[in-house]
């Protein structure tokens, strides 16, 4: 991979992931409800799996809350890294890559959401579902965009 694909795979994620995390509030705003648990539960079992010992109770909280957001960036940050490997620096048919890049940050995170053990995506409704799709799509459709949109078209490429 090109060190430039992979500079630009890191802008499509930081993209992506702002675009999933304004629809996140969003709803959150629209619908009055609370923020969700399970990145500070994923970053609390993440640091008891490796014995990180993240301080007494008040610190371990805001490093759990800190953390999680971290983790969440760095899920949608390898998405995209991931896709820039497999699209090899060429522009890709928008819709394909919404759905790659959306698909592959929806994987990542609910994949290591239940790893951990934090929640079993088998047992969620159908509410539960678009909750966790409309971000992810947000996401796949602003990472597309940003992707097609850094990859010159014609025959002039880098």
């Amino acid at each position: 991979m090109k060190t430039a694909d992979l500079a630009d795979g890191l802008v499509v994620g930081a993209v992506g992931s702002t675009a999933l995390n304004i629809l996140t509030y969003l709803d959150m705003v629209l619908r009055a409800r609370p923020a969700s648990r399970t990145p500070e539960e994923s970053a609390g079992k993440l640091a008891d799996t490796v014995h990180l010992d993240l301080g007494p109770s008040d610190q371990a909280a805001s490093r759990r809350s800190g953390l999680g957001a971290l983790m969440g960036y760095g899920a949608g940050l390898a998405a995209a890294v991931g896709f820039a490997a497999l699209a090899r620096g060429r522009r890709q048919p928008f819709l394909r890559a919404a759905v790659l890049l959306g698909g592959g940050a929806m994987t990542l995170a609910d994949g290591s959401l239940a790893l951990l053990g934090v929640t079993d995506p088998r047992t969620w409704r159908r509410a539960d579902w678009v909750t966790d799709l409309v971000p992810h799509l947000a996401y796949g459709l602003a990472a597309a965009a940003t992707w097609n949109r850094l990859r010159p078209s014609g025959p002039h490429r880098r």
